[in-house]
């Protein structure tokens, strides 16, 4: 075999290592973002997805060997170089598929989320508001804070945080007035009952705290008496997104506050009601994205 086709035979080797490196990095940064409620599997699948990444790795360790110390001909280059590729395409299905569960998952769960709303006409489009809010502020978080969070799974606790009202019984919810102690004992068991709906989905068990402590205060007067840094950071997050929205939607009960009562009122609520910090992130944030998040409600 000539020096020329032998070149040839081996850039076509050294590319399909280079683009198999590119398909093990990606594989590796997918399996990173596999925990979150609605991808996390069971052991079998994580042993599963352990096997795929040892293999791609061992099959680039094959192409460096034979590159080095093989003398292969041009059909084995081509078909390393089109292992490569087939590798690249079938990840970029997995991949895309995945969005696509995920994006389908989110949407039916509001649309059920709106179908439970819908009992009381005080929160027609409030947990969607929640949830992009929420992630308003997320994305302003600090990495030291971001890096400590899933997304996907602090998503879902934003939308679901109020799914417990389904067993809070609709007179109390539309009660056109304050509720007597009685009533407010029954709606502060919101948050349990919610865990409780969701408890069968096994990967929601770890959005449960974030969840059921979205009430809490930072100074220890929330519904469980939990304070500061015992209030799961995620909570922290939707209690400050969840109170904005109550505060500027009409309720039967009260008139929507504007824009300026709502921020004056998180100021001043902020290091007794609400995490400092977590404020002052949500009020770094522009008017216009803000109220970008309102849900256009038919």
């Amino acid at each position: 075999m000539n020096s020329g086709y032998q070149t040839i035979v081996i850039a076509f080797i050294i590319a399909g290592a280079l683009l198999m490196q590119w398909n093990i990095i990606r594989y590796a940064v997918f399996l990173g973002g596999m925990s979150d409620v609605i991808s996390a599997g069971d052991k079998r699948s994580t042993v599963l997805r352990a096997v795929g990444l040892v293999l791609l790795i061992f099959f680039l360790l094959g192409y460096l060997f034979t590159a080095i110390f093989g003398s292969p001909d041009f059909m084995m280059g081509g078909i390393l170089f089109g292992g490569s590729v087939f590798v690249w395409i079938v990840l970029n299905i997995m991949f895309n598929l995945t969005d696509i569960v995920k994006n389908r998952t989110l949407e039916i769960s509001e649309m059920l989320v709106g179908v439970i709303e819908a009992r009381d006409p005080n929160l027609s489009g409030h947990s969607i508001y929640v949830k992009n809010l929420t992630m308003l502020i997320y994305k302003r978080l600090p990495l030291s804070l971001k890096n400590r969070i899933n997304s996907v799974s602090l998503e879902y606790a934003a939308l679901m945080h109020d799914v417990g009202k389904l067993a809070v019984p609709e007179a109390i919810l539309n009660k056109p007035a304050s509720l007597d102690p009685e009533e407010w004992n029954l709606m502060k068991r919101h948050p349990a009952a919610g865990v409780k709906m969701l408890s069968p989905i096994s990967s929601f068990e770890k959005i449960a705290p974030w969840i059921q402590y979205h009430h809490e205060r930072i100074d220890g007067g929330g519904y469980y008496g939990l304070k500061g840094k015992e209030i799961p950071l995620e909570a922290r997050i939707i209690c400050v997104a969840d109170s904005f929205s109550a505060i500027t939607m009409k309720r039967a009960y009260k008139d929507a506050k504007s824009y300026e009562d709502a921020v004056d009122i998180l100021k001043e609520c902020a290091g007794s009601q609400f995490d400092s910090q977590i404020v002052d992130i949500f009020l770094s944030i522009p008017r216009s994205e803000v109220e970008a998040c309102v849900p256009h409600i038919d």
